[in-house]
């Protein structure tokens, strides 16, 4: 076992083990809007019922892969949510497993949150446009199956995904992680940044960017906790975080502008604050940016999304038949191709079936092995505290 190899399977040894419980980032949005809400109607649901001639299974175990594309291939169809093409590779996760098992897929509202999902499963209920699947956030996760949002189903390689990253009944299975990353346009900082420390040098003014507001940005919020970490706070009290972002704007080098695709290519957010794989995504999406990214060795901060399939979906099978090709050796890589790290990394390293060449895109994996994954306890401890100090210390 080569050397990333080794402290990659430490770290979800070490994270089996003590079984923290990694409950918590809330997904492109905290707590967004209610979502779609559009009723179904009467001929969309029976319709819907016709279409379920068989029971889906809660084993993937149950069927043969052959048999589940067969039942999927009758509903000919996938209900995709919140899943924007540019973020963790999910633009090529979607055409391969369409171009693979001949199924089309709606991808509908690109860019909603995991509230928005939820939501969307509750209020579409019978309706053929309902989701069928969704990839929330852990929180949400929780919450959706704890209400009965979502069906029960563990995928055929269940068993090698960490204990830290599933739910034990089958209604949730975490998919992927990411870590905290600073990403900076080296065409206009020559030296660039690599630990929240470095943030604060004068040369850095008005240059700073997050994805959003930790009010309400999942993405905004890991910077938060991450800052924490780097200036003596911890994921039980993130107020050295929120302080920390006070001095950065008192320095002139935070700017309140929500740092996106467009921002990265114009230059208009020099250096920002945000996902590893989305930062990493930005330097292969605008390589005249000359982008590149690092994990501050200060503050190392990460969390995870879930995949779930919904109870009453309109395509039982071919939701089920997405989630084994999620968790394949092949939808495995292509989240790890968008730079995220995906559930069954330690069992593919393991087996060496990765590509040195995926892993060598990333940071360094001596840093990954620093993550630090706050619980639910400790995230609702951190919006509360966000959602009381950062308006008078930082702004809006």
């Amino acid at each position: 076992m080569e050397d990333y190899e080794a402290e990659e399977y430490e770290l979800f040894r070490r994270l089996e083990e003590e079984r923290i419980d990694r409950k918590g980032l809330l997904k492109r949005g905290v707590a967004a809007g209610v979502g779609l809400t559009i009723l179904s109607s009467p001929a969309s649901a029976l319709a819907m019922r016709r279409r379920i001639t068989a029971t889906p299974p809660t084993k993937g175990t149950e069927l043969s892969l052959k048999e589940l594309l067969a039942e999927a291939k009758k509903e000919n169809h996938l209900n995709t949510i919140a899943l924007p093409p540019d973020w963790a590779n999910y633009g090529e996760i979607m055409k391969t497993f369409s171009k693979k098992y001949g199924i089309a897929i709606t991808n509908d509202n690109p860019d909603g949150s995991s509230a928005q999902e939820n939501q969307a499963v509750r209020s579409l209920k019978g309706d053929s446009r309902a989701p069928d699947v969704l990839d929330v956030s852990p929180s949400f996760g929780i919450d959706g199956a704890n209400e009965g949002l979502y069906a029960k189903y563990f995928n055929r390689n269940f068993k090698t995904i960490p204990r830290a990253m599933k739910d034990g009944r089958g209604f949730w299975v975490g998919d992927y992680w990411g870590a905290c990353s600073i990403g900076t346009n080296k065409n206009i900082v020559s030296n660039v940044p690599k630990t929240f420390k470095d943030l604060l040098k004068p040369e850095y003014k008005n240059k700073v960017a997050l994805n959003g507001s930790p009010l309400t940005s999942g993405s905004a919020q890991a910077g938060v906790y991450a800052a924490a970490i780097a200036n003596g706070g911890s994921l039980n009290d993130v107020t050295a975080g929120i302080d920390f972002f006070a001095k950065l704007k008192q320095a002139g080098n935070f700017i309140p502008v929500q740092a996106t695709p467009q921002t990265v290519a114009s230059g208009q957010t020099p250096i920002v604050i945000d996902w590893d794989y989305l930062n990493l995504a930005y330097g292969k999406e605008f390589p005249a940016a000359k982008w590149t990214t690092n994990i501050p060795a200060d503050g190392v901060y990460g969390a995870y999304y879930c995949q779930a399939i919904n109870a009453t979906g309109p395509h039982p099978f071919a939701a089920r038949l997405w989630q084994e090709f999620l968790y394949s050796d092949q939808g495995q890589l292509l989240w790890l191709k968008g730079f995220s790290h995906p559930a069954r990394f330690a069992d593919m390293a393991k087996r060496k079936v990765i590509p040195k060449a995926l892993v060598d895109a990333l940071p360094s994996p001596a840093l990954y092995a620093k993550v630090k994954f706050a619980n639910r306890t400790q995230i609702n401890k951190a919006k509360d505290k966000v959602k009381e100090l950062w308006p008078t210390k930082v702004g809006s």
